[in-house]
């Protein structure tokens, strides 16, 4: 049985994903070119000739526009704040922090060629799959260390950090389930969340594509958790609360559908005010990896691109693994001896079965929740 320090591996051997899809300001512009190099069209760090050369190109444009970050969030807080450490010179704006994957195109796409526009994005790999016009390719300096499956050939997005989703509970308000069909109970009434909205959402996406899996469909075919979500809906059971920290400590979420790394993290912002438990329900595991990509109109091109080769650097891998999420690069990273071993030999094993969906997969997941999803759950 594979553990979970091993995910990224597990999934470039078992997913087949198919890579190959593919009013203003005027400050954008004059961002663009930094000496003899443009920055926005720049696909990889030899574009600037080297690390430093590209520091100093986003040094001197001096910001860096991040969206639906939030400081929560797989230990983002500790990643934004080592790279605003590291270059004091470039303000970090942090818009959106509760923001959706969706919303995050959104948001590029409304304030196209202003000076406030995204500059990178933080994706559910559906909603990457359904955007790759709005990406810059760039392959940071780290690229062969990221396992194929994980990775658009060309660097549209990029997966940097995943899990497995699970269920957190709070065991002072409901027994802990065992099955996903225990959540279907009285005992659970008015008590059952997902994080967002699955059409928009990756973690809620994920949390019916595990629906799914373990109400004896697949993930070629997202319909059992569509069914099963209905069927929570129908007992009573669901509430269309986005869980946060407030609603688990207020007690209106006390069972939450999320991420293992983001269900870990809830228990512990809340020691000492409640109890949370996390359970990953034995059988098919559903795994998945948040993507990485620069938006093409990125106000800030050279700061967009060195928040990339940031992300994939060692301190800031170590640091989704301190968050309890499981780098891309861990493999890589444990053979070089640049992991932290003390925390990836403490992430816990991974159920029997893993199953990842394919970006074929995914689309048809998200074209078939477009059209049901709303209904279902009414």
């Amino acid at each position: 049985m594979p553990t979970t320090r091993t995910l990224a591996a597990t999934i470039a051997a078992t997913a087949i994903v198919a890579l190959t899809l593919t009013g203003c300001s005027g400050a954008a512009d004059a961002a663009g070119t930094s000496g003899d190099v443009d920055a926005s069209t720049a696909t990889s760090i030899s574009a600037f000739g080297d690390l430093a050369a590209l520091e100093a190109a986003a040094i001197d444009e001096g910001a860096l526009n991040v969206i639906a970050l939030p400081r929560d969030w797989a230990n983002y807080g500790a990643v934004l704040d080592l790279f605003a450490e590291k270059y004091p010179e470039i303000t970090i704006t942090e818009a959106a922090p509760d923001g959706s994957s969706a919303e995050e195109i959104q948001a590029a796409q409304n304030l196209a060629g202003q000076d406030t526009a995204p500059d990178v994005f933080d994706l559910g790999l559906a909603v990457a799959l359904a955007n790759t016009d709005q990406f810059a390719p760039y392959q940071v300096a780290t690229w062969s260390d990221i396992p194929d499956a994980l990775k658009e050939e060309s660097g549209l997005y990029v997966g940097d950090y995943g899990g497995y989703m699970a269920v957190g509970y709070d065991p002072d308000a409901v027994p802990a389930p065992e099955s996903l069909a225990d959540l279907l109970g009285a005992d659970y009434k008015g008590k059952v969340a997902i994080n967002g909205d699955p059409t928009q959402a990756g973690a809620a996406f994920a949390a019916v594509g595990m629906a799914a899996v373990q109400n004896d469909g697949s993930v070629d075919d997202f319909q059992a958790g569509i069914d099963f979500f209905g069927d929570l809906n129908a007992a009573g059971n669901f509430v269309k609360i986005d869980p946060t920290p407030a609603t688990i400590a207020s007690g209106e979420t006390p069972v939450v559908f999320d991420w293992d790394y983001l269900n870990v993290g809830y228990g512990t912002q809340l020691e000492g005010e409640r109890n949370w438990e996390v359970v990953v329900f034995p059988g098919t595991g559903y795994a998945g990896y948040y993507n990485q990509a620069i938006n093409v109109d990125a106000p800030h091109p050279a700061a967009a691109r060195l928040w990339q080769e940031f992300l994939y650097s060692d301190d800031a891998q170590n640091l989704w693994l301190a968050g309890g999420a499981r780098p891309a690069r861990a493999d890589a990273m444990a053979e070089a001896g640049t992991i932290d071993a003390d925390l990836f030999d403490a992430l816990p094993a991974v159920p029997d079965t893993t199953v990842v969906p394919t970006a074929a997969q995914s689309e048809a997941a998200a074209t078939l929740l477009g059209e049901k999803w709303a209904a279902a759950v009414q």
